[in-house]
């Protein structure tokens, strides 16, 4: 028993690493985050740099030395950002109901996880405040890095240096680009006009001929 708890321990922290460089991966491809954490390995096509970074911040978790309080701040922040997420599904629903959904389930479900998952936040909220109130302010502490890095376009020129100075060499140790999207749909073929004939013109010949 003890074995098998350390290997589904094991396949959930790989899993985990795996979908939080993700996370680091899309938010650096829609500008929320640095350039560099959206490059990808030229054969591998891998985050490697959205990996290293998760792997970093993961380790300096670590270092604190109670893990049961870590475990509270990271489980709550992640429950309440999938309880948001429900939320904006409900509310695509309700604003954009003809969206093309490839997969579709009844609102019944969300909306059942989401009168869950308010009970589960009130009463964490509740029993342990400080604990829950520590999490938001760490979560709120990505605000400045946002308003810094991304909102504030008229950077220094030495700003734009270095960053752009560390994002070369961090290209050149993991061997990685910026991916480039190509269309593997080829150009739609062009009906010639010479070849087209209409019903009119088919009624007109039919004319003719009697």
């Amino acid at each position: 028993m003890p074995m098998s708890v350390a290997l589904s321990t094991f396949g959930g922290v790989n899993g985990s690493l795996f979908a939080s460089s993700r996370l680091f991966f899309a938010g650096a491809r829609e500008g929320h985050l640095p350039r560099l954490l959206a490059m990808i390995h030229v054969k591998s096509c891998t985050p490697i740099p959205a990996l290293v970074f998760s792997f970093c911040s993961t380790l300096l978790m670590l270092c604190t030395s109670d893990v049961y309080t870590l475990i509270t701040y990271v489980g709550f922040i992640n429950y309440l950002f999938y309880g948001l997420t429900i939320a904006g599904l409900i509310l695509l629903r309700v604003r954009e109901p003809d969206l093309y959904r490839p997969f579709k389930v009844s609102l019944v479900w969300p909306m059942f996880y989401l009168l869950v998952w308010a009970f589960l936040m009130v009463f964490s909220l509740y029993s342990e405040p400080v604990v829950c109130g520590t999490g938001l302010a760490i979560m709120l502490t990505g605000i400045p890095v946002y308003l810094l890095g991304v909102r504030w376009e008229s950077k220094p020129q030495c700003f734009d240096i270095a960053i752009g100075k560390i994002s070369h060499l961090c290209q050149k140790l993991c061997v990685v680009v910026y991916p480039t999207v190509v269309d593997s749909r080829g150009p739609e073929e062009e009906e010639d006009p010479d070849e087209e004939v209409t019903e009119e013109e088919d009624d007109d010949d039919d004319d003719d001929d009697d």
